[in-house]
């Protein structure tokens, strides 16, 4: 999949449990792509694009670690779980995603029928990111009507939470 699926996917199923910790999972989305050329660079021999970065057991190693070790606001375990949606994205496809280190094989999802570019991809991504913005519009209640990346700026200049210079300049925007 490409890189805007991949930020969708991981932002839409992010923004679901944790709205604040979204930017960490799209972030850790992109990262076993953008680790490559790092890890190039580092090693100073090529890295295999989805070979060590895109390996799942690493990403939830990672998560597991940030959970029962060090856990900083969530952050380490969000990017870690983004890493880990990056993978389930490539599992996917028709090339797959490695599962672990020490298997020379890709792991296919749904027998890996969507194919990266594809109306195949868009469709998977559009089907996601409804479910979960419709699963967002359901949980707004429990949240008490607190979605951070829609702010109603009326109602929060209306409750006296905002003052009118703040509404005048943020009045037009969606986000």
């Amino acid at each position: 999949m490409r890189w805007p699926s991949h930020i969708l996917i991981a932002g839409a199923v992010c923004a679901v449990a944790n709205p604040f910790a979204v930017p960490a999972a799209v972030l850790g989305s992109t990262a076993p792509d953008w680790l490559e050329p790092v890890l190039s660079v580092v090693q100073r021999r090529r890295v295999r694009h989805r070979g060590v970065t895109h390996h799942l057991t690493s990403w939830l190693t990672l998560a597991a670690f940030a959970v029962l070790l060090w856990d900083w606001r969530g952050w380490v375990l969000w990017f870690a779980l983004g890493g880990a949606m990056h993978w389930m994205c490539d599992a996917l496809t028709v090339t797959g995603a490695p599962v672990h280190w020490w298997s020379d094989r890709n792991a296919r999802l749904f027998g890996g029928r969507v194919k990266t570019g594809q109306p195949s991809e868009y469709m998977v991504t559009g089907v996601i990111v409804a479910t979960c913005a419709a699963v967002a519009w359901w949980r707004r209640d429990e949240l008490a009507g607190f979605i951070p990346y829609f702010m109603n700026w009326p109602q929060l200049y209306e409750s006296g939470v905002i003052d009118a210079f703040e509404w005048r300049a943020k009045r037009w925007e969606l986000l």
